[in-house]
């Protein structure tokens, strides 16, 4: 299964930095388990939220032929619990070109203004149309940046 943790894009700008959030609802099958009577997202899927955008930040500067497969977290620190009804403001930038192919990244999630995560990251660039059908995810951009509305 594939979990999509970024709800929507509010703002990128190609190559440099892009923000998202995510939108913790009580019925996330996640919180099932994590944990019994006490429903908290995983600090994981945080880091994996992160990844995510840098992975759309990525595919779109890239004109969606290329993403970012998490290879090498540097530092990840958690400040708290996000719980159901959350809404996570999530920001995520470039920070270099470690070697050709690997770009590092860093990237802060807040609610209501105050730090649940702050990491620091490595991705290996992969081409998009290995995993996903690039004009289908172009499509899913347009419509979690509101560029494409029904």
């Amino acid at each position: 299964m594939r979990y999509f943790l970024i709800d929507r894009i509010t703002e990128w700008t190609p190559g440099e930095r892009i923000k998202g959030v995510k939108n913790v609802a009580m019925s996330e099958d996640f919180l099932e388990f994590h944990f019994p009577g006490n429903p908290i997202m995983p600090g994981v899927l945080l880091l994996e939220a992160l990844a995510q955008l840098a992975g759309w930040l990525e595919a779109a500067s890239s004109d969606f032929s290329d993403w970012v497969l998490l290879s090498r977290v540097r530092k990840c620190n958690f400040y708290g619990f996000v719980f159901p009804g959350d809404q996570v403001e999530i920001e995520c930038r470039f920070l270099s070109e470690v070697r050709p192919g690997v770009k590092s990244y860093g990237g802060v999630g807040t609610v209501g203004g105050k730090k649940k995560i702050k990491a620091e990251f490595e991705g290996e660039l992969a081409p998009l149309s290995k995993f996903e059908n690039a004009e289908a995810q172009s499509r899913l951009f347009r419509i979690l940046t509101r560029e494409l509305t029904f």
